[in-house]
């Protein structure tokens, strides 16, 4: 009995030296000017370079550990299909264009037959005009005794046969603008048809364009399972091109260290694999949150066996450009970054 009770107090002593050693680090660390950290790398903005068209490869113009500057071909899809759809795009276009002329010809010429039954229609109202005038006075001549039954009635026959052209003529131009009208909805037709073929026509050569994959950043080519005459899918990686120029820091702070921490601070980095190298570099961006809390299963213990753990919170270190070992940098390595909070 007295020996576990006095287990249970050499146990009891070592946690209260150690809570109390762990204290007092993390109250230095807060209050230290220069923030170190040895969980930190090398990092990139790597872009895997993916087809958007399936077909079977027909060229590779890289290999592994190449350098590549933005707009250089990488690799080319056979794009014989794709030529044929093309192709077949630019008849429906060139038919449509051909259908929307005729229209518009048929449409200039339905005015002109406009203005011809309206001339008719005139000279159909003043001889109608005549025709009544004449039949009049023959009427009158009969009645009176002065002129003839046969004339009279051969001016009742004129002016039935004036009023039937006008009333034909009438119906010509009422006939010849509706067919403007109907002329019309075809040519609204006719554009739609070209516009759909139009667009069908920028998406054929839009997946030719696909055929030819260039790189969209400068930088180091690593990665490629792209091969001549092997097929690829659509998202199917086929490379990854790193951008050696443009690598950062990404490090791991202690939440205890972050203080004092702020952008635009100065830093100072060793790196592993340059031993005799000082590097420099400005604190660019705190992390909104830890690592962890990015974690799809909860990491806060809600239960009463609680645990508090010291959280990372990343930092990104922009590096400054025009030191000579910076080209000698891969992503990866590591580093020893440290913040110079005091500036």
């Amino acid at each position: 009995m007295i020996k576990n009770i006095r287990y249970s107090a050499v146990i009891a002593l070592v946690a209260v030296v150690v809570g109390g050693g762990v204290w007092q680090l993390n109250k230095h660390a807060s209050n230290n000017v220069d923030q170190a950290t040895e969980d930190a790398y090398i990092d990139a903005d790597l872009t895997v370079i993916s087809p958007r068209i399936s077909g079977v490869v027909d060229q590779v113009f890289v290999s592994d550990y190449t350098s590549v500057k933005a707009g250089d071909p990488l690799v080319s899809i056979d794009e014989r299909d794709l030529a044929i759809a093309h192709k077949e795009a630019q008849a429906d276009v060139m038919t449509a264009q051909s259908s929307l002329a005729i229209l518009n010809a048929q449409i200039a010429r339905q005015g002109s037959l406009i203005k011809q039954a309206e001339a008719n229609l005139s000279l159909d109202k003043a001889k109608l005009s005549l025709a009544k005038a004449n039949q009049k006075r023959f009427k009158n001549l009969a009645r009176d005794g002065a002129g003839t039954v046969l004339a009279k009635q051969q001016a009742d026959a004129d002016l039935q046969t004036q009023q039937a052209i006008q009333q034909r003529d009438e119906a010509t131009l009422e006939s010849t603008k509706q067919a403007v009208a109907i002329l019309m909805a075809q040519l609204k037709q006719a554009e739609a048809k070209l516009e759909s073929a139009q667009a069908k026509l920028n998406g054929a050569i839009l997946q030719q364009s696909y055929a030819k994959l260039t790189a969209p950043i400068s930088g180091m080519v690593a990665q490629v399972q792209a091969r001549k005459g092997g097929h690829v899918n659509v998202g199917q990686p086929l490379l990854t091109i790193v951008p050696v120029d443009k690598v950062y820091i990404e490090a791991q702070y202690r939440e205890t260290q972050l203080a004092h921490v702020r952008e635009g601070q100065p830093v100072t980095i060793k790196v592993d694999a340059l031993p005799d190298v000082t590097l420099r570099g400005t604190v660019e961006h705190i992390a909104p949150a830890s690592l962890v809390s990015y974690s799809p299963i909860a990491a806060h213990n809600a239960t009463g066996n609680f645990t508090k753990i010291t959280q990372r919170i990343p930092v990104r270190i922009q590096l400054t450009p025009g030191q000579a070992a910076l080209t000698q940098l891969r992503v990866g390595m590591s580093v020893r970054p440290v913040i110079h909070t005091d500036q």
